[in-house]
């Protein structure tokens, strides 16, 4: 059988709809031999239940996560690969961020309810706890805001939600704490991890690019969800000019993105193993 791995997949962890378990069973039943889970500034996914399980399923797991940074005011996401789970200098840039996710929310909950759309934290804590029966490690973010004003009837889809008073620049909207891409990239360094820059296909701002491409990642994400395959081709160009890893994997929320599948995109089995910190 091929070895496919998706290197890009989240969990209700952070905004995924999927536990870690079932999003291994998930895998197993699409034929995957690979995972990593790469939740946005977490990896509470990896406890030992979850890798005793996946290595009941012979799925090989490779440590990730998705750190969200900035460049000129613009959200760069970075994925981080094979790194020490139990890194304190990458731990300490969790926390740190975290909480100041937490910060912006309460923010952004302050303006809804200047907007007559209260929400308080609490609610949205207890709401996100019913809907994934944790709250302690949660990250909470916009999309979990979303769905409580879905199910108080304050809008009808995610798509008002964000629309109206979510999405960046609009009426309720927060900037959030950002590390620089350098910060991030060193982080993971510092982790015994590979940095990869996510979904380049998304930056559209040829200043934004040009410059990044100056950062010292490890790789590129070539391969993403289920984008045309002729689109992949300038960013495996790309990979191969820089010397860069070419990642890929489908960027799967489960029922928060339902049309995108677990394992849409995905990489080979060198591709897989170049990726995990030399021991």
């Amino acid at each position: 059988m091929t070895f496919r791995a998706d290197l890009h997949c989240h969990t209700n962890y952070s905004d995924g709809s999927d536990d870690p378990i079932t999003l291994l069973k998930k895998a197993k039943e699409v034929g995957l031999s690979g995972l990593s889970i790469t939740d946005h500034d977490c990896i509470d996914a990896y406890t030992d239940e979850v890798l005793a399980f996946a290595q009941s399923l012979e799925i090989r797991i490779l440590p990730g996560i998705e750190i969200s940074s900035s460049l000129y005011g613009n959200t760069v996401h970075i994925l981080g690969y094979g790194f020490d789970l139990k890194s304190s200098s990458l731990l300490d840039v969790i926390g740190k961020t975290q909480e100041k996710r937490r910060e912006r929310n309460r923010l952004i909950l302050e303006k809804l309810s200047q907007k007559k759309k209260p929400i308080s934290e609490k609610e949205l804590w207890d709401f996100v706890g019913q809907k994934t029966g944790r709250v302690a490690h949660q990250v909470i973010g916009r999309p979990h805001i979303a769905a409580l004003m879905i199910e108080k009837g304050y809008v009808s889809s995610f798509q008002e939600a964000f629309d109206l008073y979510l999405k960046d620049r609009a009426c309720c909207y927060v900037a959030g704490f950002r590390l620089t891409p350098l910060e991030v990239i060193q982080a993971i360094h510092q982790a015994r991890g590979k940095a990869v820059l996510a979904h380049p296909h998304f930056i559209k701002e040829k200043r934004i690019l040009r410059d990044l491409l100056v950062f010292p990642f490890d790789g590129i994400e070539c391969y993403y969800g289920t984008l045309d395959k002729h689109l992949e081709k300038p960013w495996l160009d790309l990979a191969k000019k820089k010397g860069w890893i070419p990642t890929g994997g489908s960027d799967y929320h489960g029922l928060i993105r339902p049309n995108v599948a677990l394992g849409a995109s995905w990489v080979s089995l060198d591709i897989f193993e170049s990726l995990f910190h030399e021991r």
